[in-house]
């Protein structure tokens, strides 16, 4: 009985190992992004160190819930919300610090409401975002959601656009929209990445979110027959 308790009491703290992780990025962002903002350098850059510092946790609690075979729904949709929560939170602190232009995070929020309000009349009818009982009904769905490749590249644009966009402000190089003209050298350099990095992160999030809306149309009727729906 008591080899019992011990083995319940750590399976127990191991289910909460990944959902820790992901609600100790959600802190960081929360914690960074008010550096970002307080106009001193010095705190910009620790909110540029602790940006890294969530971004890589991102990868652990998936890597966690792996090894530790505890992937499940409520963790996948966990993960999406905390996304959501870092990404929304650091692209309105970069509007807000005049970084990017407000129509970035009204892109990306519009784009995120729209997507999970499907998402979720896919989960009361037994599908998930991803996995075997995805919601995704074409292989194009599922390549832009779903493929390594794709979802890399996304990644790999926010990373760079938030660490970039970090730096400037840690730097105190000049606004959106005066850089192009006055800043000199490596700062241009780093002006011009960031744009580019903020451009291609809108434009994977708008591409793989339009193919979600579209096969989520089928899920405003429940009562039609999904059973045959491609995992």
């Amino acid at each position: 009985m008591e080899t019992d308790k011990i083995l319940g009491d750590v399976g127990r703290m191991s289910y909460r190992v990944p959902n820790s992780i992901i609600g100790a990025r959600v802190v960081l962002a929360f914690v960074a992004c008010p550096l970002l903002v307080q106009g001193s350098r010095g705190a910009a850059a620790a909110g540029v160190v602790l940006t890294v510092v969530a971004i890589g946790m991102d990868a652990l609690d998936g890597i966690a819930a792996r090894r530790l075979g505890l992937s499940s729904t409520l963790g996948c949709i966990l993960d999406i919300a905390a996304d959501r929560i870092v990404e929304h939170v650091y692209w309105i602190t970069f509007a807000l610090v005049q970084r990017v232009p407000l129509w970035v995070p009204l892109v990306i929020v519009t784009r995120s409401v729209l997507v999970d309000a499907v998402r979720g009349l896919a989960l009361v009818q037994g599908r998930t975002a991803f996995g075997d009982s995805t919601m995704a009904r074409s292989p194009l769905t599922q390549f832009l959601t779903a493929s390594r490749t794709i979802r890399a590249a996304y990644g790999i644009a926010k990373v760079t656009a938030f660490v970039l966009l970090g730096t400037l402000v840690a730097l105190g190089a000049p606004l959106a929209g005066e850089a192009a003209a006055t800043a000199p050298g490596a700062v241009g350099v780093l002006e011009t990445t960031a744009t580019a990095a903020v451009v291609a992160a809108v434009a994977l999030c708008v591409a793989r979110g339009i193919p979600v809306i579209l096969d989520g149309v089928a899920y405003l009727d429940p009562k039609r027959d999904l059973s045959a729906t491609s995992a």
